[in-house]
C-alpha cells in the first residue's frame, strides 16, 4: 500500500479551517474581537508569504481554548464544522479520497492546523491518520500549548519520518497534494508530487518540475 499523503487547507478544504476557526471565534463573541481579527489576518498574511513564526502562532491559536472548559469548546467546535467546515469540501476532493481508498493506499493528512480545530475534519472525510500540532491537555483542561515538532514546512518532513517508524511504512509510490509553497519539503521528498489550485510560487515549482497540477476547488 501506498502513502497518499494530504495537506488540508485550500487543499482538500476550499479554504483554510485555521483562519475560519479564529473568524468563528470572533463571530461567536468567544474573543476581543478587534484584537483576535487584527492578529488572525496578520498571521495568514505571513503563512501565505512563507514567513510565518509557527510556534508564535500556535501560542496565538491554543489561547482561547484556555478561557473556556474543554465541554463548551468541543460543543462549538461541533457548530464550527458543520456551519463553517462542511461547505468547504468539494465532491472533487471527496473523489480523490475515495480513489485513493479505492487502491488501497494508506490516507494520511499532514497538517500546519492545531489538532483540535483539524483531527474531527479529519473524522469526517473518513482519514483515519492525521498528523498535527497536537494539542496539550493537563487534567482535563487545555493548556494552551501544543506536544512536540509543529507539522510546518521541514517540520512535515521530520514528523513524517517519525511517523512512518511507527506505522512501519515508507515512501515507496507515495503521493502528495498541497496548494502551498510552504510544503516543498514534502512535496520534493515523495514519488508522486501534485500541486493542488497552487500559490503562484508552488505553481511556478511544478511547471519547473513537470508536476500534474489539479483543482479541488468548489465549482
Amino acid at each position: 500500500m501506498a502513502l497518499a499523503i494530504f495537506d488540508l487547507d485550500h487543499t482538500l478544504l476550499s479554504g483554510d479551517s485555521d483562519h475560519a476557526w479564529g473568524q468563528f471565534l470572533v463571530d461567536r463573541g468567544l474573543v476581543d474581537p478587534e484584537v483576535h481579527q487584527r492578529r488572525n489576518d496578520h498571521f495568514y498574511e505571513q503563512y501565505k508569504a512563507g514567513s510565518l513564526d509557527i510556534h508564535e502562532y500556535l501560542e496565538f491559536a491554543m489561547r482561547p481554548l484556555t478561557e473556556y472548559d474543554a465541554d463548551h469548546m468541543h460543543a462549538e467546535r461541533d457548530i464550527f464544522l458543520n456551519d463553517r467546515i462542511e461547505p468547504l469540501v468539494s465532491q472533487k476532493a471527496r473523489d480523490l479520497i475515495r480513489h485513493h481508498e479505492e487502491r488501497g493506499d494508506t490516507l494520511l493528512i499532514i497538517t500546519a492546523t492545531n489538532g483540535f480545530v483539524t483531527y474531527p475534519i479529519a473524522e469526517r472525510l473518513g482519514i483515519a491518520h492525521i498528523i498535527a500540532p497536537h494539542p496539550e491537555v493537563i487534567d482535563g483542561r487545555y493548556t494552551g500549548k501544543t506536544v512536540g515538532i509543529p507539522s510546518f514546512q521541514d517540520g512535515k518532513v521530520t514528523r513524517l519520518k517519525s511517523w512512518m517508524e511507527e506505522h512501519q511504512h515508507d515512501m515507496q509510490g507515495s503521493y502528495f497534494y498541497s496548494d502551498s509553497h510552504n510544503d516543498l519539503p514534502l512535496l520534493r521528498l515523495v514519488d508522486h508530487p501534485v500541486a493542488v489550485d497552487p500559490d503562484p510560487t508552488l505553481q511556478a515549482e511544478a511547471e519547473a518540475n513537470g508536476w500534474p497540477v489539479i483543482s479541488l476547488r468548489i465549482d
